[in-house]
């Protein structure tokens, strides 16, 4: 049965360098960041993320993180996949958990979300649209 997780995260750190730098071409950067989640997901998440800017204030990301902590009641860990875009201070992305990536009472945990970053305001929020696969939901 899928259940809806929601809440707000902030971050603890974010270290940015430059990534394939070439000399008239757009800026790429790589991203290590770590992340404090509350609400329905509990717990910290560290990922990395390739980083295009359009320009300075613009461009797009993709990126993996590792959240430990719990969902729902359930701890664990699991990995998503992140996507999305930005622009003057926005953030707006999509995340999928990876297949096979839960682990603990979070084995077989799958899903889908949206993030929304709003630095302006200092808001940033989640959802996620997830299942948590039969062995952890008889385990439990």
């Amino acid at each position: 049965m899928k259940a809806r997780a929601t809440g707000g995260f902030t971050s603890e750190s974010w270290d940015e360098l430059p990534y394939g730098e070439i000399e008239g071409a757009p800026r790429i950067s790589r991203v290590s960041a770590i992340e404090s989640f509350r609400g329905d997901i509990e717990g910290r998440g560290t990922q990395e993320l390739l980083v295009y800017y359009d320009d300075e204030n613009s461009g797009s990301y993709v990126g993996m993180e590792r959240i430990d902590g719990r969902v729902g009641g359930r701890s664990g860990s699991f990995v998503l996949r992140h996507s999305g875009t930005f622009a003057d201070g926005e953030v707006d992305g999509v995340w999928s958990v990876l297949d096979g990536s839960g682990a603990g009472e979070l084995s077989g945990l799958t899903g889908d979300g949206r993030i929304v970053h709003h630095d302006r305001t200092g808001l940033a929020s989640y959802a996620l649209i997830y299942e948590v696969g039969s062995e952890a939901t008889h385990a439990a």
